[in-house]
């Protein structure tokens, strides 16, 4: 059997944590950051997890993680 192969922009974007849980970056900080509040950006650094309901099609997409 030839072996699955990992969706690359999945790899890119999320990384699977010792625990199991799934580490992902925050949207909306790329852009537009004028009218946002310094507050609402401040909040949006860092990295967080992938809702639970979201992470057995993660899992899907990088088998090898």
């Amino acid at each position: 059997m030839p072996k699955m192969k990992t969706k690359r922009g999945a790899a890119k974007r999320f990384k699977i944590r010792a625990g199991g849980t799934v580490k992902r970056g925050q949207a909306f900080k790329r852009h537009i950051l004028t009218k946002k509040t310094t507050k609402n950006k401040r909040q949006l650094r860092g990295a967080t997890n992938v809702h639970p309901a979201d992470v057995p099609s993660i899992r899907a997409m990088m088998p090898y993680a």
